[in-house]
């Protein structure tokens, strides 16, 4: 357990002025099928070639909590890693999943991972072909950006680790996993919006296919509990996040 003390101390430097990047340093689309999706780039102040972490929003897309995602932008680039924030969905997309009730919007969502985890594969491969890039590159998704996440991990060997918050696996995809890479699933035990039964069996199966795992639970807490300003378990969730991208993406 942290202290009371050590929690604020976290809270007051994450929150900081003098540590937020604000604003990503480069903007550009990545092609997938007939869309052409915006990626925002926050790059490492290191010199020379970089792992880098791909960053998959949850349903309401980044706008709606656009801080709480730089968070762990400048986060992973205060550790040499760059970071791409991945705005996955359609217009199409967002208007299906404001539009139709929660029965409606998994049923969406079910018909879409696929078409989302190839929009995940262009974006690594435009990562990977980067003339920075050392070769490694990491996943971290929140809710519905983890369902594409773990699906994308799972389909492709050139993703490096995984970070999961309040998610898991489709259930489609489920049967079909051979293969993932070293993960952490991070879930709020208050979790209404997705059990935390979700995270413990992506964690299961990636055990199943000898991954390498660890899965972290937050009593007492709620769905999207990391982007609180004021919660002392928010700099938690990041600092493991960082962490663990750090040792797993190390050439």
């Amino acid at each position: 357990m942290i202290s009371r003390r050590a929690a604020l101390a976290a809270i007051a430097a994450l929150l900081s002025p003098a540590v937020a990047h604000g604003a990503p340093g480069e903007q550009f689309n990545v092609t997938s099928g007939h869309d052409s999706l915006p990626v925002s780039r926050y790059a490492a102040a290191a010199d020379g070639k970089r792992p880098a972490v791909i960053v998959l929003h949850g349903s309401r897309g980044i706008e709606l909590r656009a801080r709480a995602y730089e968070r762990y932008a400048d986060a992973l680039t205060a550790r040499g890693i760059d970071t791409y924030l991945l705005r996955y969905m359609t217009p199409a997309d967002m208007a299906a999943l404001t539009s139709a009730t929660h029965e409606g919007r998994e049923a969406y969502e079910t018909t879409r991972f696929d078409g989302w985890a190839d929009t995940v594969a262009a974006t690594v491969t435009t990562v990977l072909g980067r003339s920075d890039s050392s070769g490694r590159v990491g996943l971290l998704g929140f809710s519905l950006g983890s369902y594409i996440a773990a699906e994308a991990a799972a389909r492709d060997r050139r993703i490096a680790a995984l970070a999961v918050l309040y998610g898991g696996m489709p259930q489609a995809m489920a049967a079909k996993v051979k293969h993932l890479p070293p993960l952490i699933a991070s879930h709020g035990e208050a979790d209404r919006n997705v059990p935390i039964s979700e995270g413990r069996q992506l964690v299961a199966l990636g055990k199943s296919v000898g991954a390498e795992t660890e899965f972290v639970p937050y009593p007492g807490k709620a769905h999207g509990f990391d982007f609180s300003d004021t919660d002392p378990m928010t700099p938690d969730a990041i600092d493991r996040v960082t962490r663990f991208f750090q040792a797993r993406l190390a050439a």
